[in-house]
């Protein structure tokens, strides 16, 4: 090799060196500086959810398009230094635009101080009436509510039969996070159901066991019931009369058709059921008034009681205590009929004729 090409090579390689050099030098100094260095920005807050199941990447990602950070892959470069990729916690985080890398990492890995409000759910109420109220305190919008407790993985994950949650969602004040996943707050609410539950089996075993020998049932049928009597009683001391109404018009030989014939029945199916399931009678119901001859006659709503013997499919509410108790310890009543008064009570019958006449007093009192 000449001097010339010695020189030109050597040339090529010092500058190569050079360039390695000073390349070397600028990431070093990058990864240095990278996480004190402030974005450019004028400090306004952004919102940014951190979602249950996101990866890091994709985490850096919508900082990035939030405008939090400029480059999402040097921030994945500098978590996975720190070795914190993992550990950044699912919430929605008042960030700025002008933070830099280490205080929005330090941020998610922190967390958002878990916001609770008290959400008080009555008894009586169906499962989309409880979820407006849930919706309604910010904790989980009713849609996606309402899909989880319809979703069959989401219930067998909870232990629940039949194809919704309702029935399982118990009356009761809770403290629910803001925001929370829909099987969060199912979860809640199933898990206090269960308490109460397995409180009154404790309580009256003996009871439930004659109960279920002597009509066939099984705890989803009791608490089918129990729905029932929850929608139908106002003054507690009527709630075990009521559940041996019931219990009399299925069990009675004497009582043919065997038909409960309880107006909630028909306005859940009505109500609850999905659009495109809903028969032609509950189409032609406006909720805001009386139910009439459509709906009373209607064989395609299968929670008509006036219509279809026995239980209807499920729970048409989530029952409080006091009807879990009252459905299986009935008071040991022969009635059969009842009708409301003006007072919210009720005036109980054995047979049509004292019923019939129950009626027209009832009548004669509201002309």
């Amino acid at each position: 090799m000449s001097k010339k090409s010695f020189r030109i090579a050597l040339a090529v390689v010092v500058g190569s060196l050079l360039i390695v050099g000073i390349v070397a030098l600028y990431y070093v100094n990058k990864v240095r500086s990278y996480p004190t260095e402030r974005k450019a920005g004028t400090g306004a807050e952004v919102l940014v959810a951190i979602e249950p199941g996101m990866n890091f990447p994709a985490i850096a990602e919508r900082l990035h398009q939030k405008g939090v950070v400029d480059e999402p892959r040097w921030f994945r470069l500098y978590a996975m230094h720190r070795g914190v990729t993992t550990k950044v916690r699912v919430g929605e985080y008042k960030l700025k635009d002008n933070m830099t890398p280490e205080e929005v990492l330090d941020t998610l890995i922190a967390g958002v101080k878990d916001v609770l409000v008290d959400v008080k759910i009555p008894e009586g109420l169906n499962m989309l009436e409880a979820f407006d109220l849930v919706a309604k305190a910010g904790v989980c919008p009713r849609n996606k509510l309402e899909a989880a407790a319809r979703d069959p993985k989401v219930l067998a994950r909870l232990g629940l039969e039949g194809p919704t949650a309702d029935g399982y969602l118990f009356p009761e004040t809770y403290k629910l996070k803001v925001p929370s996943t829909a099987e969060e707050v199912l979860g809640k609410m199933v898990q206090q159901h269960r308490i109460v539950w397995e409180k009154v089996q404790r309580q009256h075993g003996a009871e439930i066991g004659k109960l279920k020998e002597k009509m066939g049932w099984s705890d989803r049928d009791i608490i089918t019931m129990a729905s029932i009597v929850e929608k139908e009683a106002v003054v507690d001391r009527e709630r075990s009369t009521i559940a041996q109404v019931f219990i009399n018009r299925l069990s009675d030989p004497a009582f043919k058709p065997k038909l409960l014939q309880t107006d909630p029945t028909i306005r859940y199916g009505c109500e609850v059921t999905p659009d495109k399931e809903k028969s032609e009678g509950c189409k032609k119901w406006d909720p805001t008034q009386r139910l009439r001859r459509a709906q009373l006659d209607d064989k395609d709503n299968p929670y008509n009681t006036y219509t279809h013997e026995g239980l209807p499919p499920g729970p048409i509410c989530s029952p409080g205590e006091e009807s879990l108790v009252a459905t299986v310890t009935p008071d040991g009543s022969s009635y059969l009929y009842f009708v409301a008064k003006d007072d919210k009570s009720h005036a109980f019958a054995r047979t049509v004729a004292e019923h019939e006449r129950n009626v027209q007093n009832y009548l004669k009192l509201n002309r």
